[in-house]
């Protein structure tokens, strides 16, 4: 089997409302998404999606996906997708860096893959059965009040985990935040704090130790090493998210006891290829983990959500479904959905999500025949 053609499509997402975080510094209201196909000689097609938050949230655009594709493609076309390693290592030769390019072209791979063995890819990442996995919501920065307010519509959603984003200049109305959230959030219900690398460390150590709240807190600070110095002084779990994007990121955050449990986002580490060697050494490690895309459509979170469901169930946390934050849906009615607070993968061959014919307008880009 060899790639034959790669077919690039571009789509705006406008988000229902905007959204902020990081203390509210970080604003959005539309997502830039690159959706791709790759086809074969053998009929079968598979599909990715790439869909960075923004373009401040991390070193990573929309615009800047489709460029490296086509640096890509060439070396590419010819190549047997279901040889994934080797996918991924003529791609990091190709374009040293830029994870976030490459995500949606193993994605796509992943999926014909899939579909040749008769698989969905729960299965073929390792799962023994399409586990439902906990879906979280995503709390934007405001006052406690207007935060509480968004918990409790979740929460009639069905969610019972929940991200709240924290974080600023004003450290009391972080610790009110705090405190309002861990008073009035429903019983039974689970927070993480989400500084989204807002604090300075003595920030950190300040507010988290001034609260009464022993939930996750998840990247206080910018860097690996800030981070490690707070978790060294606070009692509060810490989860890592955007200072890992390489396995030797995630391996230096071991070694320095950064951290207790990370977010494995393969737009953000390479793809699901990647992301699965940095979910099994986070499961040697003891890490408990929240396994989601940085952004994107339906496509993308069940891509996510079959990595999240084959990961045991000691190791895994919840999972963020972008696409309940868009005003747009190229998929209606397909993939990983919430249901009551839980996903479920589909148990079709491969990622089990295909965009329908014009949904998602006309080709930016086709490179081969």
């Amino acid at each position: 089997m060899k790639i034959t053609r790669i077919t690039v499509y571009q789509l705006d997402m406008p988000l229902t409302e905007p959204y902020c975080l990081s203390g509210g510094r970080l604003k959005f209201e539309k997502l830039d998404s690159t959706f791709v196909r790759i086809d074969t000689d053998e009929g079968i097609s598979g599909w990715g999606e790439g869909c960075p938050w923004g373009h401040t949230y991390l070193p990573a655009h929309g615009p800047g996906i489709r460029a490296g594709i086509e640096t890509l493609a060439p070396a590419l076309i010819g190549l047997d997708p279901r040889s994934l390693d080797h996918v991924n290592r003529v791609m990091d030769v190709q374009l040293p860096g830029h994870p976030y390019v490459k995500s949606p072209i193993d994605m796509a791979c992943w999926d014909i893959l899939g579909k040749t063995t008769g698989l969905p890819l729960w299965q073929l990442l390792g799962g023994p059965v399409a586990a439902p996995v906990l879906v979280n919501s995503s709390v934007s920065t405001g006052s406690p009040e207007e935060m509480l307010s968004q918990i409790t519509s979740a929460a009639q959603k069905g969610y019972t985990v929940h991200s709240a984003k924290i974080g600023g200049t004003d450290t009391g109305l972080d610790i009110d935040r705090i405190e309002a959230i861990s008073e009035g959030i429903p019983k039974g219900h689970k927070v993480t704090f989400d500084v989204n690398r807002a604090w300075q460390p003595a920030v950190a150590v300040e507010v988290l130790n001034s609260v009464r709240a022993r939930d996750w807190v998840e990247q206080p600070c910018e860097t690996l090493d800030q981070c490690a110095h707070v978790a060294a002084r606070v009692t509060n779990p810490v989860m890592l998210d955007e200072c890992l994007h390489t396995f030797s990121d995630h391996l230096q955050a071991w070694k320095h006891g950064a951290c207790e449990g990370v977010k494995v986002k393969p737009n953000r580490v390479g793809g699901l290829t990647k992301a699965r060697q940095i979910r099994d050494f986070g499961v040697c490690a003891g890490w408990q983990m929240h396994i989601e895309d940085v952004g994107g459509s339906a496509l993308s979170d069940t891509a996510a959500i079959h990595l999240a469901a084959s990961t045991p169930e000691a190791n895994r946390l919840a999972s963020w479904l972008c696409h309940y934050h868009l005003d747009v849906d190229p998929v209606p009615g397909q993939g990983a959905r919430n249901n009551h607070g839980v996903a479920v993968p589909p148990s079709q061959p491969g990622l089990g999500v295909t965009p329908e014919d014009g949904t998602l307008g006309d080709p930016v880009a086709v490179y081969g025949g």
